[in-house]
């Protein structure tokens, strides 16, 4: 399999991390929307709503962004990037885990107020940490073909020999 520049990884793995922010965001929407349908008259849609908000914007800032930079520098890292490497091995399993953990969640949910509302805060909890860490990947230029060195989490580039 060919050798691919880092930055390709780098494009592949905010594809994924934007692809499951955006996914999150219309199912934990949609959660939110089916609980408000079932009891129109309660505010526990919105509170939730904020809740979620709060909750996400703290973990982009002391969580996924820092899980973003070390996923960089573990790329810049790597001697013979393959296209397969834009995540370890180890994120896949939880990857897949955290699908069919959310899915399995989300049906179980259905027709249930309490559960709707809990479910939805922690999709658009976590949706709003993927989308709102994402902006590490800006910052830290991932998208250039020579990535600058980051202000502040550890080397992006692997140390000139």
């Amino acid at each position: 399999m060919a050798i691919v520049p880092a930055h390709i990884l780098h494009i592949l793995a905010a594809l994924v991390w934007y692809a499951g922010g955006m996914a999150l965001l219309l199912k934990g929407g949609s959660l939110l929307v089916e609980a408000e349908a079932l009891h129109p008259e309660r505010i526990w849609p919105w509170l939730a709503g904020a809740m979620a908000l709060l909750l996400g914007v703290l973990k982009a800032r002391f969580i996924f962004g820092r899980s973003i930079k070390r996923n960089l520098a573990r790329i810049a890292a790597l001697d013979l990037p393959r296209i397969w490497q834009f995540f370890s091995p180890g994120f896949f399993v939880a990857l897949a885990v955290m699908i069919a953990a959310g899915t399995s969640l989300s049906r179980l949910a259905h027709g249930n107020y309490a559960f709707l509302i809990a479910v939805a805060v922690l999709d658009l909890a976590i949706a709003v940490a993927l989308l709102g860490s994402s902006i590490v990947y800006w910052q830290q230029r991932a998208f250039a073909r020579q990535p600058a060195a980051p202000s502040h989490g550890g080397p992006v580039q692997p140390p000139s020999k």
